[in-house]
């Protein structure tokens, strides 16, 4: 017997380190997601017509779809 100093009783603590690491990576990369996210969503005072208007700008939508879009709009 050994009495708790085998090989592996030795990596136990390591092992809780790395584990704990892995848990504090998971939780940044969830709050940076959260973050990115949060910032990409309509601005306040965007109408529906301006972000129209940038999806056609960026090539996100067709001419057809832009002006079919604006038509369901209303505008």
């Amino acid at each position: 017997m050994m009495y708790g100093y085998g090989p592996c009783d030795m990596m136990g603590p390591w092992m809780g380190v790395g584990f704990m690491w892995i848990v504090f990576l998971v939780i940044l990369a969830v709050a940076a997601y959260l973050i990115v996210r949060s910032t990409r969503q309509a601005r306040p005072g965007e109408t529906p017509l301006d972000i129209l208007k940038m999806r056609y700008a960026k090539g996100e939508i067709t001419k057809e779809e832009f002006e079919q879009k604006k038509k369901d709009l209303g505008l």
